[in-house]
């Protein structure tokens, strides 16, 4: 990163949900090797023991966000003292025309998008009224557009996108930095590899090379809050890439978040 943020990040204590894998587990590595403190979340139980082996120290949490009082029971476990940044990068996406999604598939669908982004919301923003924060939420161009076979994925997506921006002003006056964030480039995620055709694989890049766009953000670049931000174009700033432009179409695969 070439931008400095408002605070260091050693010893800062960030949560990360959907860290089992893909996007979530390249950012819980970049965050532990610049010295932030760690608790991750994700009902991946065998991958969040990898990351969280790759993260010494780390606290973790497996739950599945999708279910409430789950929720709410393992933040209460891990959230024993103030968070500086909470990056909620889980999500589900089903391909599924509208005829054949299930009413407990969709409900699952904005649970873990925007119920969870609630829940760890709470959870963080006392201590954050009295010290400041990030809140980073992984978007999507489903959050401003319309994609055929979406309709569960881009409700929750367009939820998290005013979500966000109703936080950005409630914090302005705390030092409380909201965001949402799209990838900006095709990622190797298993989220992408279940939905990307071939030409698209070959242009995909490894997730850890988006991560220090989080790691900024963390930083609290309160300049930024209330923003929609591309993670590639934050750390990559002189380099191409499939920008988050409103030219690409449902029968072409945008940049994605991942699970």
């Amino acid at each position: 990163m070439t931008h400095p943020g408002g605070v260091a990040l050693e010893g800062q204590r960030v949560i990360v949900t959907g860290a089992a894998q893909g996007l979530g587990a390249a950012i819980s590595r970049h965050l532990h090797g610049l010295g932030a403190r760690l608790t991750l979340l994700d009902r991946d139980a065998q991958g969040l023991a990898r990351t969280a082996a790759a993260c010494a120290g780390a606290l973790s949490a497996v739950v599945d966000l999708s279910d409430a009082d789950a929720t709410d029971r393992a933040l209460a476990e891990v959230v024993t003292e103030p968070v500086d940044a909470v990056v909620h990068n889980a999500a589900i996406l089903r391909m599924e025309p509208i005829d054949d999604i299930r009413l407990d598939t969709f409900q699952a669908t904005l649970n873990v998008g925007i119920q969870a982004a609630f829940q760890l919301t709470k959870a963080v923003w006392p201590a954050m009224k009295q010290r400041g924060g990030a809140l980073i939420f992984v978007s999507s161009r489903s959050g401003i557009e319309g994609f055929a076979d979406e309709a569960a994925y881009c409700a929750a997506k367009h939820a998290l996108e005013g979500f966000s921006k109703s936080l950005a002003l409630e914090g302005e006056a705390f030092g409380i930095l909201s965001v949402t964030v799209t990838p900006g480039m095709y990622m190797h995620t298993p989220m992408s590899a279940a939905n990307y055709p071939p030409e698209l694989r070959e242009k995909w890049v490894d997730p850890i090379e988006l991560a220090p766009a989080f790691a900024y953000l963390a930083t609290r670049p309160l300049h930024l809050s209330g923003q929609r931000l591309d993670a590639w174009a934050l750390a990559h700033p002189d380099a191409p890439g499939p920008r988050d432009s409103s030219s690409n179409t449902s029968s072409s695969p945008r940049p994605e978040s991942s699970s």
